[in-house]
C-alpha cells in the first residue's frame, strides 16, 4: 500500500479568528457582563475580582469632617471628665444641684464614641468609616432628643443651649450626608 502524501497542514489562526475567539471567552465565562453589571476581560481578573471595586471613593472633606469630630469629642470629653460642674453650668445657665458622677459617665461614653472617631480616620475600609459615621449620627440624635426634653421640664431656654442644640442638628446633617455619599455605588464609567 502506498501511502498517500498527507496535504501539507494549516495552522488556525484562533487570534484573528473572531468567531472561535467568542466561543472561547464564552466557555471560559468571560466577556460578558456579571451580576455587578462589570465586563471582565480575563479569567484571572474576573476570579480576583476588580481591585478599583474595592478602593473607597470618599466624600470630599471626609477626613477632615472625621478629625474635627475626634477632636471635638476628645476635648468634650475631657473638659466632661475634668470639669463636671463647669460644663453643666455653662450648657444650662444654672447651678448643678445633682452629683457630678453622671457628667463624668457622660464623659467617659463621649471618649469611647472619640476613640472609634479616632479609628475611623486612619481606617481604609468603607465598612468601618460607615459605621463611624453611623454611631455619630446616633450620638448627635439621642443628644439632641436628650437636651430638648431636659430644657423642657426646666421650662427656659437659654442662649447656649438653643446653640447646643442647633449645632447638634448641624451636625447631624452633615454627619448624614456623608453616610449617605459614602454609601452610594460609584456610577459605573
Amino acid at each position: 500500500m502506498a501511502s498517500k502524501p498527507h496535504p501539507p497542514l494549516m495552522k488556525k489562526h484562533s487570534q484573528t479568528d473572531l468567531v472561535s475567539r467568542l466561543k472561547t471567552r464564552k466557555i471560559l465565562g468571560v466577556g460578558g457582563e456579571d451580576d455587578d453589571g462589570e465586563v471582565h476581560r480575563s479569567k484571572i481578573s474576573q476570579m480576583l475580582g476588580n481591585e478599583i471595586k474595592f478602593a473607597v471613593r470618599e466624600p470630599v472633606g471626609l477626613r477632615l469632617w472625621i478629625l474635627f469630630s475626634a477632636v471635638v469629642f476628645t476635648v468634650m470629653a475631657l473638659m466632661a471628665l475634668a470639669f463636671p460642674n463647669q460644663l453643666y453650668e455653662v450648657v444650662f445657665d444654672q447651678e448643678q444641684t445633682a452629683t457630678s458622677v453622671s457628667i463624668r459617665l457622660y464623659g467617659g461614653a463621649i471618649l469611647s464614641l472619640s476613640l472609634i472617631m479616632w479609628n475611623g480616620l486612619y481606617t481604609a475600609e468603607k465598612v468601618i468609616i460607615q459605621w463611624t459615621l453611623l454611631s455619630e449620627a446616633c450620638y448627635f440624635a439621642i443628644q439632641f432628643l436628650v437636651t430638648s426634653v431636659t430644657l423642657m421640664e426646666l421650662g427656659f431656654l437659654p442662649n447656649t443651649a438653643i446653640l447646643l442644640l442647633l449645632s447638634r442638628i448641624f451636625f447631624l446633617t452633615v454627619t448624614l450626608s456623608y453616610y449617605y455619599h459614602l454609601g452610594r455605588r460609584p456610577k459605573k464609567i
